[in-house]
């Protein structure tokens, strides 16, 4: 069964699932959350974006599926990530669910999202110290403030156990901190069936940042996390963008190599440069938004600083902070 509604894609799965496409406002153009069938109720993977097309999208996959909300009563969150996160309080009051997600994210949701948070002046202040110009670093912070209105107010939260159960099916709940340092993916070892949230996606590659709060070494969190799940036979991984990946480990070593050739043209460019201006130097070919530019810049900080890491560049800590290629490396 595939059906395109109004606002709604809905693709049905193995394991007796559905595929559901909810609409985001971001290039991706859809997440895609996951809903499988456990007895007699029904578990779903990520909700989605809080605004006015994602609603209408559930209200619309609801009665596509002939499913009443009251029917979910199990709620996994793969991320913290307002496209994946942002719905969960309004689904929660829906369904009546248990939400659960991994503690490091459930705390990062009240850091980055919650009543008390101060993320976007971190972030502010993080890339005016890496040689971001004040103009674009008060719009990156404008931007980061009118975001929270699309998860607010947060869900409530349960810390999910390291093996869950739906689909009747036990499945691993697999820690692979990187996109987020508390992400999550679901493995099924005798169906091997991955669900992959931002972990492993198709064409695109996902984002490692550098945030405030988080781990500050993600590049090195996230290809350890793809050498974990390489160990795993792997089928099929579900993905949260694009299309599912069937040659896993094939798209692992593109991922791998995505990385090290962004390493090595950052090292190339690193010539007592700031963060700012070697991600205006690699992301050059793109007219980037405020959006975008907080991800390229802390995306680019994040190598920099794996870099630094490794020996492979000095890191020169002053205001701004500089990045230099080390004498006698080619």
């Amino acid at each position: 069964m595939f059906k395109n509604g109004e606002y709604v894609t809905i693709e049905q799965i193995e394991l007796n699932g559905y595929r559901i496409g909810i609409p985001i406002p971001f290039p991706m153009k859809f997440i895609y959350c996951y809903l499988f069938k456990h007895d007699s109720h029904y578990v779903l993977i990520d909700v989605g974006y809080n605004n006015k097309r994602s609603r209408a999208a559930w209200e619309e996959a609801f009665q596509e599926l002939n499913i009443h909300p009251n029917e979910i009563k199990t709620i996994y969150l793969t991320h913290f990530h307002p496209d994946h996160a942002g719905l969960g309080s309004w689904m929660q009051q829906l369904t009546g669910a248990q939400l659960y997600m991994h503690e490091i994210d459930a705390q990062m949701m009240q850091h980055v999202w919650g009543n008390e948070s101060r993320q976007a002046e971190n972030i502010k202040e993080m890339v005016l110290e890496h040689g971001t110009p004040l103009v674009l670093a008060d719009e990156i912070e404008r931007q980061m403030e009118l975001m929270i209105d699309h998860i607010r107010p947060l869900p409530s939260i349960s810390i999910i156990a390291k093996q869950v159960e739906f689909a009747r099916k036990d499945w691993q709940v697999i820690h692979t901190p990187g996109h987020s340092t508390g992400h999550i993916c679901f493995y099924q070892e005798e169906e091997q069936v991955l669900i992959s949230g931002d972990h492993i996606l198709d064409k695109i590659t996902p984002n490692i940042s550098v945030w405030p709060g988080a781990s500050q070494t993600p590049l090195h969190d996230y290809i350890n996390s793809l050498h974990k799940i390489r160990k795993l036979p792997v089928k099929t991984a579900l993905t949260a963008h694009g299309i599912p990946v069937d040659h896993v480990n094939e798209r692992i070593d593109q991922l791998l190599d995505h990385h090290e050739m962004r390493l090595a043209a950052m090292e190339e460019l690193a010539h007592g440069c700031t963060a700012f201006e070697i991600a205006e130097a690699s992301f050059a070919h793109k007219e980037l938004t405020p959006h975008q530019w907080r991800f390229a810049i802390a995306e680019t900080i994040a190598h920099l600083d794996y870099l630094f890491i490794e020996n492979r560049i000095n890191k020169v800590i002053g205001s701004p902070i500089k990045y230099q290629k080390l004498n006698g490396r080619h």
